[in-house]
């Protein structure tokens, strides 16, 4: 199981600037653990996710030279993506694609067509960098808008995709709202209708349901997990109060529980665990 830790959804939200040097810092010690992937910045516009506005300088600052962790920055558009693949470093880019029409204007400024246009231009991008696109279906599992949601629209985003060629979907609950049959049905069904696309489980959670919906996403075709320790962060374009992500900590028990765990230096993730405490008990 793969496991991919997301520091930048953690800290996207806070409104209180944390110093460049505490995120590198604090991204640094992550990169020792063993996660597979650092979902460490994102190339978006600083108006909009003013948190995020330093995250070249964050890169600059990272020690890659012995870790086994890629790197994964989030995208909005085509001039996002252009910035991202300039750097070698980074080997996957983020694009939020929403089920939701309401949401992605709110979080990209586009339609979800012009979305899907901007889909294809960071594919083609990627496949000449050679970079992986991993396409986050956000409202995944619903939304608060009242736009038209079930599970067939989540199958028909997934065909579209597939066609481009898109080799990694992460189904996104944005606002909390899963419900573990709903994951089940969707990790199955995706997983053997497109079995050469990878799926992820992007969940948003209050720790009182975290283990249900892990559970249903591990038995039910799940290949990678997003979380964030002490389940910091949540989307600041989606709703008013944050729903906070996955504890990577409760993911990892859980994954212990069933001979699934990743290969992590427990002495490093307990000193991640330490900066973490420190960092945002400060915003």
């Amino acid at each position: 199981m793969k496991l991919i830790e997301c520091p930048r959804d953690a800290m996207q939200g806070l409104e209180k600037f944390i110093p460049t040097e505490e995120k590198a810092a604090y991204i640094n010690q992550l990169l020792k653990v063993g996660f597979d992937t650092i979902d460490f910045g994102s190339f978006v516009s600083p108006k909009a996710i003013p948190q995020m506005r330093d995250t070249a300088d964050v890169l600059r600052r990272l020690n890659l030279s012995d870790t086994k962790s890629k790197l994964l920055a989030i995208v909005a558009n085509e001039r996002g993506a252009d910035e991202a693949l300039v750097h070698e470093e980074i080997s996957y880019l983020g694009f939020p694609l929403s089920i939701s029409e309401t949401f992605q204007q709110r979080n990209t400024n586009k339609s979800i067509v012009e979305a899907m246009r901007v889909v294809e231009f960071i594919q083609n991008k990627c496949i000449q960098k050679h970079k992986v696109l991993v396409a986050y279906l956000s409202m995944g599992f619903g939304n608060p808008y009242g736009d038209a949601y079930d599970v067939g629209i989540v199958e028909k985003f997934s065909e579209n995709l597939a066609v481009l060629g898109i080799k990694i979907i992460s189904l996104a609950d944005t606002i909390g709202v899963s419900q573990p049959d709903q994951i089940n049905y969707l990790f199955k069904t995706l997983s053997t209708r497109f079995p050469t696309i990878e799926f992820g489980a992007h969940l948003h959670s209050n720790p009182a349901t975290s283990i249900k919906k892990i559970k249903a996403a591990f038995t039910s075709g799940c290949q990678r997990f997003d979380g964030a320790i002490k389940g910091f962060g949540g989307c600041p374009m989606a709703e008013d109060k944050l729903v906070g992500n996955l504890a990577t900590e409760t993911i990892l028990h859980f994954l212990a529980g069933h001979s699934s765990m990743p290969d992590i230096n427990q002495h490093e993730f307990a000193q991640a665990l330490t900066i973490a405490d420190e960092i945002f008990s400060n915003v």
